[in-house]
């Protein structure tokens, strides 16, 4: 009997133990850590970043918006992407203004040519040539609509890209237009010829074709920031190398004007 009595303690002592922490008091089982405030607001961020994906996310609001009015939500889009991309290539680059600013005057233009001609004429394009294939999904079928898009649709997009930012830089005569375009098509036309192929093969293998908008616009912003970026940098070098070599000519002149009088090489 009192083996028993001895036995019953001996449990009703672990029991408590385990429910109080071993401390008497009524705690309970310890819970994990509170989280950092760092990890706090970083779980904050992803999450909003991220519920894109969602059926109330971003990225549904933007294809319904699409669906609604899609040439003006392609325009508003193009312009926001035309002028962040000319900030940010600015940036990269290094390259400022006269008052030492990034925000050029280049940034509303481009605005204005990604909503009033690139969107427009991009929505047309894809339209077409999504009318072109339309049901058609074939092997045989892929691989014509990417040789269309590089064959008749990018050269004609690159020519107006070129016009256009020519006109942006201060070219006003046919003349100074048609040599920007020549200069930089065959640069550009190869840049195009090495990522639309595989843009557009992911955008037809994983992609429904609501998303090719938003897809290939931010596809064109990556690579648009890159060639304006790498633009911007050769004409600061070449603008530091002229003002180099002024500077060198100038030290000969004031060297020449010190020389004594007597045959060339006469000191």
């Amino acid at each position: 009997m009192s083996q028993v009595k001895f036995e019953q303690r001996e449990d009703i002592r672990v029991t408590s133990t385990g429910v109080n922490g071993g401390n008497g008091g009524p705690r309970g089982r310890a819970g994990p850590p509170p989280a950092p405030a760092r990890e706090t607001l970083a779980h904050e961020v992803g999450e909003a970043l991220t519920k894109g994906a969602g059926p109330n996310g971003y990225l549904a609001w933007y294809l319904k918006k699409l669906q609604e009015d899609p040439l003006r939500t392609k325009m508003i889009t193009s312009g926001s992407l035309s002028a962040l991309q000319e900030f940010l290539a600015s940036w990269i680059a290094k390259d400022r203004n006269k008052n030492g600013h990034y925000f050029t005057s280049r940034v509303p233009k481009m605005a204005i040519y990604g909503a009033f001609i690139s969107a427009p004429l991009g929505h047309v394009m894809i339209s077409l040539l999504q009318r072109m294939f339309a049901g058609r999904t074939s092997l045989r079928a892929k691989i014509l609509q990417i040789v269309v898009s590089n064959l008749i649709i990018s050269p004609i997009q690159n020519v107006v890209y070129l016009t256009s930012m020519a006109v942006i830089a201060g070219a006003r005569t046919f003349h100074q237009i048609r040599a920007t375009v020549r200069a930089g098509f065959m640069p550009v036309m190869k840049v195009s010829w090495v990522t639309s192929p595989l843009a557009l093969a992911f955008a037809q293998a994983f992609l429904p074709q609501e998303t090719w908008v938003p897809f290939f616009n931010i596809v064109g912003f990556v690579i648009g920031t890159y060639i304006n970026t790498h633009t911007k940098r050769k004409r600061l070098q070449a603008l530091r190398r002229k003002y180099d070599e002024g500077r060198a000519a100038e030290g000969r002149n004031e060297f020449d004007e010190r020389r004594p009088g007597g045959p060339p090489g006469a000191y």
